[in-house]
């Protein structure tokens, strides 16, 4: 957990809960590319199937965890009754990125993966107002692969 500490240290960034939402559609596409075995691939065909299956679902699972509790320690330990004034929509966001996150760990909807991004990126842009800084949204420069 890279949002916060208990001491409190006061060092919040939601950046971890935005790579974990990018390694969520990620995850999800490297699953639809994955060639489906047929009732003819040879058994060694289907366990590599399988295996890599289950190692994109575990990273999914994984990451819309770390997403979770980012998301959560932010809310919850940094966000102010001043904040949520200012803010009034914060509470509701945290809880549909809560619910959303569950969403898209559970399917391999891109689309369900693709509006928790979107939440996300709303989520961070609020917490960076309430430090009087801006923020830009831009798309990923990482290459898959």
């Amino acid at each position: 957990m890279y949002a916060h500490c208990d001491i409190p240290c006061g060092i919040y960034d939601p950046h971890e809960a935005q790579i974990a939402a990018l390694t969520i559609i990620r995850m999800d596409q490297l699953i639809a590319e994955l060639p489906r075995p047929t009732p003819t691939s040879k058994p060694e065909e289907v366990d590599a199937y399988v295996a890599k299956l289950a190692r994109y679902q575990l990273v999914k699972e994984q990451h819309a965890e770390r997403l979770k509790q980012e998301i959560r320690v932010i809310w919850g330990d940094y966000f102010t009754a001043d904040h949520a004034k200012q803010h009034p929509g914060i509470h509701d966001l945290t809880w549909k990125i809560l619910k959303q996150a569950s969403k898209a760990r559970q399917g391999t909807n891109i689309a369900d993966a693709q509006e928790l991004l979107k939440q996300v990126q709303e989520f961070a842009e609020i917490f960076w107002k309430t430090k009087g800084a801006t923020s830009k949204r831009q798309p990923s420069l990482q290459k898959p692969g």
